[in-house]
């Protein structure tokens, strides 16, 4: 498995947006839009590949100079629970730290507490709702 920053309206960039569709938006019945995507040039953009496939994504936004947070994270269907997800936060936290950031926070989905716990993330909020299903706020210094 090959993991690397993906840069914005490249192929492979194009081919995450689709992977964080079917499995973010799609179950929930809503869409990326367009003026959502478009916000999202600045942000780093990593993606797991096995050769030429894409196998899990992830973003990171800045918050602040010492905190970035991480979104739209994607592991294909067929692979969840075989470390594709495990290897991109890794990742993902490696790259924040290079950056300078100290703290990664995250708007995690409330059946994959479990998995961001498991890596050192903890709760710090109370359950809200978010593309209409429940969340916590997640964080993890670096």
């Amino acid at each position: 498995m090959a993991l690397k920053i993906i840069d914005h309206g490249t192929p492979e960039y194009l081919e995450m947006v689709r992977l964080r569709q079917d499995i973010l938006r799609s179950p929930l019945g809503l869409q990326l839009e367009p003026t959502e995507l478009e916000t999202e040039q600045k942000h780093v953009h990593i993606g797991a590949f096995e050769e030429e496939s894409l196998l899990g994504c992830c973003m990171l936004v800045k918050e602040n100079d010492h905190t970035v947070r991480l979104r739209q994270m994607a592991v294909s269907d067929k692979l969840q629970r075989k470390g594709v997800g495990k290897a991109m936060m890794n990742f993902a936290e490696n790259i924040a730290r290079d950056q300078g950031y100290k703290n990664m926070i995250m708007h995690a989905r409330e059946h994959a507490v479990g998995f961001y716990e498991k890596m050192g993330y903890k709760v710090t909020s109370l359950a809200f709702t978010e593309v209409t299903i429940p969340h916590v706020v997640m964080e993890k210094p670096l």
